[in-house]
């Protein structure tokens, strides 16, 4: 590329100024692409395994297709207007809620219907200034745990995929393995490439974490042939060549969306109670992922706050309306844009990698799912450590910050929701406020904030008490 071009590039995306470099972002975009690469296997997954109130599935290869092609456009388009290496994707949790929750309720096409109207709500809120003021109202203490609790979530994603931690009904409800011990190759595919990506990250060597997911994908396509594993041992993706590299995408499902069909099929007030936990669900997941994000690559002012917020607010909202209007689900920013910023990451270019990466998936879909879980896992763990040090930032003598902050750190992993740690956080910090006479300091945002999180934390009794179901 030419000198006069590169330095304009440099130039826009401000490279040089964030203290990072073009082969940085380059190796971020793709480092970010491979950890949330198994949004392409899984959100398909989940949106076809659901049948909507008239027994009609989604095309699994028809949900890829558009998975891939929002992820694509709104991550490139966040990295242009944005200038931030936050990349997005159908969000997780949501896309379950629209499958087993409102589905099941309406046809696909009113159920994605009332993502694209949660979405739309979004944006006019951030052209507003509200959502973008009620982050800046947030205490500094509380946006540095957010970032804390990220970084335990996003680890105990990594040990989970990976198959490190397994999840039970009984008690304890987490064990080592399947039944308190590991077994099996694919786990130490994960604790090899653990090992690989933490000793990697203590002697520095740039391209660490996607150094170490390269490796391991290698190492566990060589280890799957050899051992002859069972496909389904790798969980939802098997590190196998694949038998064709290209495959035609299909975008028949995009478009396929009522706005207000959801209207005819259930009442008023179940569609405003499913809106509105839709919209809080986004609205705060996507709080703590950029707090959190920019937090750990260094780009957040001297008050704590997101550069260009309104922006990345707007794109945000957009993605949820485009994902729903696309039938892949609402796509928000994504937590394991935190990979990419442990490469180096600092600006909207690495951005530009992971989106071009997307719309590669497009055609080349075999490829994009050979990387298992257990040689992407290890990257989010090795990020959970890298976000982890921001605890010594808080101000633990201070209980009315401290507490609010450790509730804020423990409920994000323990409930496996960003949503749930941020909401309990902010009604700890109001409560403990009032308690101790220090009201004055609540600011007005959060006592809205706070109130709206009682009434999702009480959306059960709520409904009851509405007489919905």
């Amino acid at each position: 590329m030419p000198v006069d071009r590169l330095t304009k590039l440099d130039s826009f995306f401000q490279i040089s100024e964030r203290g990072s470099t073009l082969g940085r972002e380059v190796r971020g975009g793709f480092a970010t692409f491979f950890t949330m690469a198994y949004i392409l296997v899984l959100n398909p997954i989940i949106l076809s395994s659901a049948t909507d109130v008239h027994g009609n599935q989604l095309s699994l290869e028809q949900v890829l297709t558009v998975t891939a092609l929002v992820a694509g456009i709104m991550t490139v388009l966040m990295g242009i207007t944005a200038n931030l290496p936050l990349a997005l994707a159908a969000g997780l949790g949501i896309n379950a809620m629209v499958a087993f929750q409102i589905a099941p309720r309406m046809s696909w096409p009113d159920a994605m219907g009332l993502v694209v109207l949660e979405g739309l709500l979004l944006c006019v809120i951030s052209l507003t200034g509200f959502r973008e003021a009620v982050m800046n109202a947030i205490p500094m203490a509380l946006k540095q745990a957010i970032g804390v609790g990220i970084g335990l979530f996003i680890a105990l994603i990594g040990f989970v995929n990976a198959g490190f931690t397994v999840g039970h009904e009984g008690s304890p409800p987490l064990t080592l393995g399947g039944d308190g011990e590991l077994a099996g190759w694919p786990v130490l595919v994960f604790c090899l490439g653990l090992l690989l990506t933490l000793a990697l990250l203590a002697r520095k060597v740039k391209g660490a974490i996607l150094i170490s997911i390269v490796a391991m994908t290698v190492f566990a396509m060589v280890v799957h042939g050899i051992a002859d594993i069972d496909d389904g041992a790798w969980g939802l993706t098997a590190p196998s060549w694949p038998d064709a590299l290209v495959a035609a995408p299909d975008f028949n499902l995009v478009g396929e969306f009522s706005l207000f069909g959801a209207f005819g099929e259930v009442s008023a007030i179940t569609v405003v109670l499913i809106i509105f936990t839709l919209f809080l669900t986004d609205f705060f997941d996507t709080m703590g992922t950029a707090v959190g994000v920019t937090s750990e690559a260094g780009l957040l002012d001297e008050k704590g706050r997101v550069p260009r917020l309104g922006r990345l607010l707007f794109v945000d909202g957009l993605a949820a309306a485009a994902g729903g209007a696309a039938s892949a689900s609402s796509n928000t920013s994504y937590v394991e844009s935190a990979a990419g910023v442990g490469e180096g990451a600092r600006t909207g270019f690495a951005n530009l990698v992971t989106g071009v990466l997307f719309a590669a998936a497009l055609f080349f879909s075999p490829l994009a799912t050979v990387v298992p879980a257990q040689a992407a896992a290890p990257a989010l763990v090795a990020v959970g450590f890298l976000m982890m040090v921001q605890v010594a930032k808080i101000d633990w003598a201070d209980h009315t910050l401290a507490i609010p902050a450790f509730v804020t750190i423990a409920v994000m992993p323990f409930t496996f929701s960003i949503t749930n740690g941020i909401g309990a956080g902010f009604v700890a910090y109001v409560v403990l406020k009032c308690v101790t006479g220090r009201v004055r300091e609540v600011n007005w945002l959060l006592w809205i904030t706070a109130g709206l999180f009682l009434i999702y934390f009480a959306i059960d009794p709520v409904q009851q008490v509405l007489g919905v179901n």
